[in-house]
């Protein structure tokens, strides 16, 4: 249970949307566990992230790249700190990923 202000996650849906995917049904578990553990998190800064995840990656527009499933899927969200906001704005494949404007999406 989260005692201080929780992240909230928009959307999981989308998460949902890409492990009901036969390819991609791998990826369940390691998105329900990456959820758990973000919306009970209280992110105010990006070293708050650090903390939990060391191989995230933070980029500028408050992007944040997180591998899934020992680095097999990428995920990218975008936060909003002082809102305690993440929008899943992208999750795949490294290939996938690749394609991608990670600073845009």
């Amino acid at each position: 249970m989260c005692y201080n202000a929780c992240m909230r996650i928009i959307s999981r849906q989308t998460l949902k949307a890409f492990w009901e995917q036969p390819e991609y049904a791998d990826s369940e578990q390691a998105l329900k566990a990456w959820f758990e553990e973000a919306k009970e998190a209280s992110w105010t800064q990006p070293s708050d992230i650090k903390a939990l995840y060391k191989k995230a990656s933070i980029l500028k527009n408050s992007r944040v790249v997180f591998d899934i499933h020992g680095n097999k899927y990428r995920l990218v969200v975008k936060i909003q700190y002082a809102f305690g906001h993440v929008y899943v704005r992208f999750i795949g494949t490294h290939k996938q990923y690749d394609k991608i404007d990670v600073n845009e999406v």
